[in-house]
């Protein structure tokens, strides 16, 4: 190997004889003081971003409650309107039924006449109770229902849920 590609000795490997012991000494505890600011400024911007998301997570949290609390509130109107449709619906449905029975009474004679009477008395009267209970009472009416009759209970959901499906589905023409 030629004399001048030969390693120079690093720069750092020498200490300059110009550079006292005191020096290096101040040089290493102001570097070890600025090693601990660093720490202390990174232990800092780490808590300062911990109760940032805090913070944040308490922002969403109250915003979900608030966005359930009105869901909860707009699926209680639904439901209200929903129960005061089905009994104006039974009411109506009644009142056809009733106003058809002298018609019936003519067709097929006054016996069929009475059974439509009666029919249209029983559906009022569902119509009425229907109305004056409120939704909690439904709900515990239902489930009180579905635990003394589970087979009929599915069996009204499966002829329920054809019917709403023919209902709604689109013409395949």
């Amino acid at each position: 190997m030629p004399e001048d590609e030969k390693l120079a000795p690093s720069p750092l490997a020498t200490v300059d004889a110009s550079v006292s012991e005191d020096q290096v000494l101040e040089a290493k505890a102001r570097f070890a003081k600025a090693l601990e600011e660093a720490k202390g400024g990174a232990q800092a911007l780490g808590n300062a971003a911990q109760d940032r998301a805090g913070a944040y997570a308490e922002q969403a949290s109250k915003k979900g409650s608030d966005l359930i609390e009105s869901a909860k509130d707009r699926a209680a109107a639904l439901a209200e309107d929903g129960k005061t449709r089905a009994s104006g619906a039974l009411s109506g449905l009644g009142k056809v039924v009733a106003d058809n029975a002298p018609a019936i009474d003519d067709r097929l004679g006054p016996q069929y006449g009475d059974y439509a009477r009666t029919a249209a008395r029983s559906i009022q009267d569902v119509a009425a109770r229907l109305d004056a209970k409120d939704l909690n009472e439904i709900g515990e009416d239902v489930a009180t229902f579905v635990r003394k009759s589970p087979a009929l209970a599915v069996g009204i959901a499966a002829v329920a849920g054809f019917m709403l499906a023919r209902m709604f589905k689109g013409s395949d023409d």
